[in-house]
């Protein structure tokens, strides 16, 4: 057991090392924070079809030295199972933001959201991929722009067999931005998320995993310096 824990501590040093040199500039703000997520699924098979799903998701995130409350996420939507690996959805979202996220006066962000969803498990741990394209609309006097972008996540979970049903967890998730806003966006790069913690799954249909997220904000071309993010990331998964 300590051989199999030191490799994937030193996987995931590894791994937030990459994250925070390779896509670091020279000049950038950091700051640490908190983010809670629940995140709840199921389908409609009570009225019938199994296939069509749901899914409704709430986050709080707290800057600023995690001393404010600085963004929330409410993301309803609807899905259809492929097949037992696969499904894809489409959702809204409605994200309210203020400092240190906002760069001025805090304002209202909707989406129109898209995803391709796919899980499998394999000898070594339970692989999972997210694909997500989204439509951005921000209430701000004088933003008109659309900001269209593309989120690609990939998610191990490995078992600890010495202590059931416990998992350990690392994720890496890229964002990509297809046009140029006046929010400040450039198209390109955007920003990348690494992610290492525990897992542990109370029962069949509720599992809390923990640790630690490191974002990296890439803010080329504006007036914001490029931004890192620490996070202590807290996230409950209901699957109903």
């Amino acid at each position: 057991m300590v051989k199999k824990l030191n490799i994937l501590m030193v996987s995931s040093v590894l791994v937030l090392f990459i994250n925070s040199t390779l896509f670091a500039a020279t000049s950038y703000t950091e700051d640490f924070e908190t983010w809670g997520n629940v995140t709840a699924r199921g389908n409609f098979s009570a009225f019938g079809n199994s296939k069509v799903l749901w899914w409704l998701e709430g986050q709080g995130r707290f800057g600023n030295d995690a001393s404010r409350f600085s963004q929330g996420i409410i993301r309803p939507g609807v899905g259809y199972a492929l097949n037992e690996k696969t499904s894809i959805w489409l959702g809204y979202g409605w994200i309210p933001t203020s400092r240190p996220f906002a760069a001025r006066n805090a304002f209202n962000e909707h989406r129109i959201w898209q995803q391709l969803l796919w899980s499998d498990k394999f000898s070594f741990g339970t692989l999972q991929s997210r694909t997500r394209l989204e439509q951005r609309f921000f209430d701000i006097p004088g933003s008109t722009d659309v900001h269209h972008r593309f989120r690609q996540l990939f998610k191990l979970g490995i078992p600890i067999a010495e202590v059931p049903n416990l998992s350990f967890v690392i994720a890496n998730e890229i964002f990509l931005n297809f046009n140029d806003v006046d929010m400040g966006f450039q198209s390109g790069f955007d920003q990348n998320r690494v992610f290492g913690g525990l897992a542990y799954k109370f029962n069949p249909t509720v599992t809390g995993e923990i640790g630690y997220l490191n974002q990296y904000l890439n803010r080329r071309n504006s007036s914001r310096l490029d931004s890192m993010q620490h996070i202590l990331s807290v996230n409950l998964f209901l699957n109903f």
